[in-house]
């Protein structure tokens, strides 16, 4: 018992030591002071339909900690296409779920990131990237390529820190719910649900 204490404590201090190594080397693409809870990747893991068949889009997987959620809820690893920005995170999820379909590049320019995958449709999309820090019309752009991307009526998940959604309403075709808070987080975040309309 006290060695496997020891062995989560060791793995919780490497998790957050890779963090801030991301967040040190690209400070733009990491919005937060601490990796996601498992709480509030619990909950957004909880969206995707394993029964789809369909697989699931990360956008902004970080350390792995929605990732984990995702595969725990029973997305299958070859069924999970995560694209991640940091070259770090990049390497640290390559080595923890080498069975991830792991694609380094943007997710602002999905077309020419996902490559041969760039006609996928997708179950749903998780997001975990710092949408406040780029412009509005820039990420009212991201949301119109994903909610293209999944079947009308399936979400595109999005956790913020903001008060408000990160993509505002009336910019589109599509709708804004608050899927709920986590205060277990740090610091506590909003989830926003978006979905196609038109």
């Amino acid at each position: 018992m006290r060695q496997h204490l020891q062995r989560h404590v060791a793995d919780r201090f490497s998790q957050k030591l890779r963090f801030f190594k991301g967040l040190v080397s690209q400070p733009k693409t990491v919005g937060a002071i601490v990796p996601t809870s498992i709480y509030m990747a619990r909950r957004m893991a909880s969206v995707a339909n394993p029964a789809s068949g369909l697989p699931v889009l990360e956008l902004g997987p970080g350390t792995g900690v929605v990732t984990r959620a995702l595969l725990r809820r029973g997305i299958a690893p070859e069924n999970l296409v995560a694209v991640e920005y940091s070259p770090e995170f990049c390497r640290h999820i390559r080595k923890e779920l080498p069975a991830v379909k792991l694609i380094r590049g943007d997710a602002f320019s999905l077309d020419e990131t996902l490559g041969a995958l760039r006609t996928t449709r997708f179950d749903c999309v998780i997001s975990g990237i710092p949408l406040l820090n780029f412009p509005v019309e820039t990420r009212v752009r991201l949301l119109e390529d994903v909610l293209g991307r999944i079947p009308k009526g399936r979400p595109f998940l999005q956790f913020s820190y903001g008060p408000n959604s990160p993509i505002p309403a009336g910019r589109g075709q599509y709708s804004v719910t608050r899927f709920g808070i986590e205060i277990r987080n740090i610091p506590p975040a909003q989830m926003w649900m978006y979905r196609r309309t038109g």
